[in-house]
C-alpha cells in the first residue's frame, strides 16, 4: 500500500465526499438540509488548508498547534457527515467508510 501525506489524504476525502453532494439539487431542499450541506463544504475546504499548514508548518511548537485545529475542524466535517446521513445524503457504509477515513488522518497529525 501506497502511503499517503495527510495533505493527500484528505484531499481524497474533499473529493469523495464532494462527489456525492455534487448530485444533489440544494435549492430543492428545505432550510436546514442546505445549511447542513454548506456547512459540510465549507469545513471540508477547512479542513483541507488546515491540514496544508500543518504540513507547511516551520517549528514543532507551530505543528503541533496546527495539528490539533485540524483535528477538531476534522471532527466538525464527521459530524456534518453523520447529519447529512441523517437526511439520507450518505449511507451507513459511507459514513464508517468516511469517518473511518477521517481518523486514519487524524491519527497521522502527531
Amino acid at each position: 500500500m501506497e502511503i499517503q501525506s495527510p495533505f493527500t489524504m484528505v484531499k481524497g476525502l474533499e473529493n469523495q465526499v464532494l462527489s456525492v453532494l455534487v448530485t444533489l439539487d440544494v435549492y430543492a431542499m428545505p432550510q436546514a438540509e442546505r445549511k447542513i450541506i454548506a456547512d459540510l463544504r465549507r469545513d471540508l475546504v477547512d479542513s483541507r488548508l488546515d491540514v496544508r499548514d500543518y504540513e507547511l508548518s516551520e517549528t514543532r511548537d507551530e505543528q503541533l498547534g496546527k495539528a490539533k485545529i485540524a483535528k477538531a475542524r476534522l471532527e466538525q466535517v464527521r459530524k456534518h457527515i453523520l447529519a447529512a446521513s441523517e437526511i439520507n445524503i450518505f449511507s451507513a457504509i459511507d459514513v464508517a467508510q468516511l469517518t473511518a477515513i477521517i481518523e486514519h488522518i487524524a491519527n497521522h497529525l502527531i
